[in-house]
């Protein structure tokens, strides 16, 4: 397995090791000892989602308030996104800042995303299946997102006009979000 770093503290690309022959192929998607080593920390899992996607639909930016905060680990099975991660920790030294990965049931990369980080993805094909485990439940109150298209991310998303849900076209500027995750 490889794993890579990125600019943002605890947001790191994993690419587990693919056994194929010609019968297909074998993936170890999660093994806890394994993966709490490559995130520094204990993590436990507690919720999985699986969502389908055809080609342009955005969904995000989204993030959930303390005491609901999610970490995350993706991945797609089919098709292909643009994943991204932004940090939302005010104080820290890459708030604003995001990290953009192409994951693919072909590339079979994951994408770990602490808690403090707002999360989002373009669906590049149709037919896109996402999973994604979360370190805490989905809890309504806690919902929080920040648009999509915020002129200070300055997120390039690859597609000229995405399918966006009219709740994601709503959310907050940057700017404009309160003071939950403090680094």
């Amino acid at each position: 397995m490889k794993t890579e770093k990125t600019i943002l503290a605890g947001v790191v690309i994993i690419e587990p090791d693919v056994f194929s022959d010609d019968r297909g192929f074998f993936i170890e998607t999660f093994q806890e000892e394994r993966y709490q080593e490559i995130f520094g920390t204990d993590i436990h899992f507690v919720q999985d989602n699986f969502s389908s996607s055809k080609k342009g639909v955005l969904r995000g930016l989204h993030y959930q308030a303390p005491p609901f905060g999610q970490a995350k680990l993706v991945q797609v099975l089919k098709g292909k996104v643009l994943d991204v991660a932004l940090d939302i920790r005010f104080g820290s030294p890459t708030f604003g800042q995001f990290v953009m990965v192409e994951l693919s049931g072909e590339n079979h990369k994951q994408f770990f995303i602490p808690e403090g980080f707002a999360h989002g993805f373009i669906a590049l094909e149709d037919d896109t299946l996402f999973q994604y485990k979360c370190t805490n439940v989905y809890s309504k109150v806690h919902e929080r997102g920040i648009v999509w298209n915020d002129p200070a991310l300055k997120i390039k998303w690859g597609i000229e006009s995405p399918i966006v849900s009219g709740k994601d076209r709503e959310h907050s500027l940057l700017k404009d979000i309160p003071e939950e995750y403090i680094f």
